[in-house]
């Protein structure tokens, strides 16, 4: 499995912060935006928020592309529509290339790796 990271930002403006997550209440998500998330092969998709600062969390199978994901969003009228809506919340990160919009993140620490790295498990708090 793989868990992947995106960030992109939200215009800075409650109304709209508002009306976007509004739209993405379970219920409000159409079922297209679903069914292609899945056809994909991803197997949970989580967005968080901070102030107007997204994080998209992205957990797939390990033949999970995100070309493909693009390719698959592309031939799709209903998620281009949908993206196409998105984007009048969204705005690119400052550093992000012309036509951009989630910009992956890069991991600078993880425990189990620190812990593993001393020849420790990473898998247990101390005295669990």
């Amino acid at each position: 499995m793989q868990r992947l990271y995106f960030a992109l930002d939200l215009r800075d403006d409650r109304a709209l912060i508002a009306e976007y997550e509004e739209w993405h209440r379970p219920n409000n998500v159409w079922p297209e935006i679903v069914e292609s998330l899945r056809t994909a092969g991803i197997n949970e998709l989580q967005i968080l928020r901070c102030g107007n600062r997204l994080m998209m969390v992205i957990e797939a199978s390990a033949e999970f592309s995100i070309t493909r994901l693009a390719a698959l969003e592309t031939a799709n009228p209903r998620v281009r529509a949908w993206e196409d809506l998105m984007w009048r919340f969204q705005l690119p990160l400052p550093f992000a290339n012309a036509g951009e919009k989630w910009m992956p993140m890069k991991r600078v620490f993880s425990l189990r790796e620190a812990l593993m790295a001393r020849g420790e498990s990473g898998s247990a708090a101390p005295g669990a």
